[in-house]
C-alpha cells in the first residue's frame, strides 16, 4: 500500500492507494472512496472550515499523486 500525508492548517489529509481501491482521511475520518483497480482516480472531501480538497490519483508504472485544497495545489508527489 502506498500512503501520502499533509498537515495543512492543523488537518491532517492522508490519501491511502491499495489493491482494494483509493481512500482519502480527514483527521482519521474517512471521507472519500474509490474501490477497485484504475489508472485514475479522483478523490473528494472537505475540512471543518469549509475548503475543498480534491486529490488526483494516476500513472502506469508508478502512482503519481496531487492534492489541492480550493483548487491550489499543495502537495504534488
Amino acid at each position: 500500500m502506498k500512503k501520502w500525508e499533509l498537515n495543512y492548517s492543523g488537518n491532517v489529509i492522508v490519501v491511502e492507494n491499495g489493491s482494494g481501491g483509493e481512500k482519502l482521511f480527514v483527521n482519521g475520518e474517512l471521507q472519500d472512496e474509490q474501490i477497485g483497480l484504475a489508472f485514475r482516480s479522483r478523490l473528494w472531501g472537505k475540512l471543518s472550515t469549509g475548503e475543498t480538497i480534491k486529490v488526483s490519483l494516476g500513472g502506469w508504472f508508478r502512482i503519481h499523486c496531487s492534492i489541492f485544497v480550493d483548487n491550489k495545489l499543495v502537495k504534488s508527489e
